[in-house]
């Protein structure tokens, strides 16, 4: 959408990230690693002395621990992110926010042009507007500089030590705890309030939220491994009952209930996106910023789009509120995962770069910056987007799955010339596996031993390609844990990258760089599996053999079983299409005839790919702000959704058979 991918305001400027090699340069790996302990963490192995410093710090500032270790896992998954700001400017285990030293220069991409709209019987929407400059910051993204005051540590410590870090937090629980005129008990379930005004949140509903879910991490327990190597663990708490009456004598502002469409499980408030009529720049009628449906009776809402919004959460929630502007359902923020929607789901939000997509899709903006790999997002807001996501499709029957819970950059172009400039957020720093463990459906083997298909399934953590342009172009990005797994033409490290013609008509090679999906596998994605060669693994994609490596010792992927299409016997090749429009004769006096044109796409005979779902040719036929001329228009072709390459594509079911593949 227009909305996800902004130009950087006149103030942008590139953030500097201190790489490792820097931190050691300048004397700070060590305490990085935890290896510079605060008092009585002097005996802790080296993996395990971020354990120790949320022990001193819940020592030093009467905080019990498992409130500590609670807040930090729902903040960070005690991951230091190696003293790299979040997408919202928070630093360390504990999420502290100096907004003015990380945001100011966030970075954003501009990888496409694409109408957001996606219809091409329709001018696309006027140029983009620009993101609002923003004022004073709120509280929430300023907590970093009042734990320096409380704790008595540096800025610079407390962005960069994790025990400073950590210490800073406790300072500020203990202070929240004080300010609410409560003692500092040693009972975890007496620190409800601190919790919840920790947050930073500004209404009630979103700080009892957050509170619940530190809550619920402290009653079931967590241990994992973080991203510097060390060993934390909170045992589970399980018949632990705080008082959550507290938050409502906290005087936070109340969101009305009643407009959203949201479970009750998360924070949600009704900011509507304005459809309103208004001239063009040429002085003609045009309205904005979505159109008026009665979805899902008129058509099925049969997948859910997950954007990156480019832009900070009060500046993207001005641009929604522009008539003239493009839309989304839902955006998320990062901080508290707290939620606003802007448009009913039974309406078509303008989002992603797709007509047909858009008409049966809804749209989730989640506060980010794809091409800042270490602008990480929190787990608050994993968490909320996934509830968001398990109750929509629970609602609507969409199935959670990678060919029904999609990326914006799996979205294919309409027509040959729109796919050169179709997004790529939320890019490749998108946690797909953690994200689908939290949505209840992981990634698992459902096959035995060299299946005919496979699902893509690195481990987070330690799959880190390469990639360039997340700073400048060419330039080398911060190395990363990522959902994505690169393709080659043949089974070795230095073959060449596959080739994608529809983004590069030219044939030029597939790249690196961070916003080139040419030769990119997502974590969760399904292909049929075209050969197998000792570590390497081959899929079709593209029309062509490609192949990524899969080592037993740490794979990419997992064995899978389904249903896949393959051309017609007889046939040596068959289209595949950016959309799946009916056939002319379907079409009514007075909705204009849309073109089924193919794509530069074709599957061979011989080649297979695995279908997402089954569809009837559709059309929504809405040209007017006047709603008594839009129209459904609804074919007798049907169309498989395939997953043909990075994005997915849409075959004739009369052109191709069903195999089942796997089993």
């Amino acid at each position: 959408m227009r909305g996800s991918d902004t130009a950087p305001t006149s103030s942008t400027r590139r953030r500097t990230v201190m790489t490792v090699g820097a931190l050691a340069s300048a004397g700070l790996l060590v305490p990085l690693l935890g290896a510079a302990p605060s008092s009585g963490t002097s005996q802790q192995a080296p993996a395990e002395r971020l354990q120790g410093a949320f022990a001193s710090a819940a020592t030093e500032y009467r905080v019990p621990q498992s409130v500590l270790l609670g807040v930090s896992y729902l903040q960070s998954r005690w991951d230091a992110h190696g003293g790299a700001a979040s997408v919202t400017g928070g630093y360390g285990p504990m999420h502290l926010t100096d907004a003015r030293t990380a945001l100011t220069s966030a970075p954003h991409h501009s990888e496409g042009d694409e109408d957001p709209r996606g219809d091409t019987s329709r001018p696309a929407p006027p140029p983009r507007a620009q993101l609002p400059e923003e004022g004073e910051l709120p509280a929430r993204l300023r907590t970093l500089p009042r734990a320096a005051e409380l704790s008595g540590r540096s800025a610079e410590e407390l962005r960069t030590d994790p025990a400073a870090n950590v210490a800073g937090g406790a300072a500020l629980l203990a202070a929240a705890q004080r300010k609410l005129g409560k003692p500092l008990s040693s009972d975890p379930a007496d620190w409800y309030g601190a919790i919840a005004r920790f947050s930073g949140a500004d209404d009630e509903a979103t700080a009892a939220t957050y509170a619940n879910d530190v809550f619920a991490v402290i009653r079931d327990g967590e241990r994992r491994t973080t991203d510097a190597g060390q060993r934390v663990e909170l045992a589970p708490e399980p018949g632990l009952k705080p008082d959550a009456a507290q938050v409502k004598r906290m005087g936070l502002r109340k969101v009305p209930a009643g407009q959203t469409e949201c479970p009750q499980t998360v924070s949600c408030e009704w900011i509507p996106a304005p459809y309103e009529e208004f001239k063009d720049p040429n002085g003609n009628p045009d309205y904005g910023n979505h159109d008026k449906s009665d979805r899902p009776k008129s058509q099925s809402i049969d997948s859910i789009i997950i954007h990156d919004t480019e832009g900070r959460w009060e500046g993207v929630l001005k641009m929604v509120q522009d008539p003239t502007y493009v839309s989304w359902q839902y955006t998320l923020r990062s901080t508290d995962g707290h939620i606003a929607q802007h448009v009913k789901a039974k309406d078509v939000a303008w989002h992603a770069g797709n007509w047909y997509v858009n008409s049966k899709s809804i749209g989730l903006e989640h506060e980010g910056f794809l091409t800042a790999p270490d602008t990480w997002y929190t787990e608050a807001m994993y968490r909320t987007s996934a509830r968001l996501v398990k109750y929509l499709a629970k609602k609507y029957g969409i199935p959670l799955d990678r060919q029904h819970i999609l990326g914006h950059d799996n979205v294919q172009g309409t027509v040959s010339s729109t796919i050169p400039g179709m997004h790529t957020d939320p890019g490749p720093y998108w946690d797909w596996q953690h994200y689908f463990t939290l949505l209840g459906a992981p990634f698992r083997p459902t096959a035995g031993p060299a299946g005919g298909m496979v699902t893509v399934a690195p481990e987070y953590s330690k799959n880190r390609p390469e990639y360039t342009g997340c700073a400048k172009p060419g330039e080398k990005c911060v190395p990363h844990g990522s959902a994505a797994v690169r393709v080659h033409t043949e089974p070795r490290d230095d073959a060449p990258l596959i080739k994608d013609i529809g983004k590069r008509p030219g044939g030029q090679d597939s790249t690196i760089d961070v916003n080139d999906v040419g030769a990119r596998l997502s974590t969760g994605q399904q292909y049929a599996v075209a050969e197998r060669k000792g570590d390497w693994t081959a899929v079709w994609y593209l029309g062509q053999k490609a192949w990524f490596k899969n080592p037993k010792k740490q794979p990419t992927a997992v064995d899978a079983k389904g249903l896949v299409v393959t051309p017609k016997a007889g046939a040596a090749e068959v289209p595949v299409y950016g959309r799946a429009y009916p056939e002319k004769e379907a079409y009514p006096a007075g909705v204009p005839v849309q073109a089924v044109s193919p794509l530069p796409y074709k599957i061979l005979a011989g080649q297979k790919y695995v279908i997402g779902d089954k569809v009837p040719g559709e059309y929504f036929y809405a040209p007017t702000f006047d709603t008594a001329r839009h129209k459904v228009v609804r074919g007798k072709d049907m169309y498989y959704v395939i997953q043909y390459g990075h994005r997915i594509g849409y075959v004739r079911a009369a052109d191709v058979q069903v195999v089942r593949s796997g089993s």
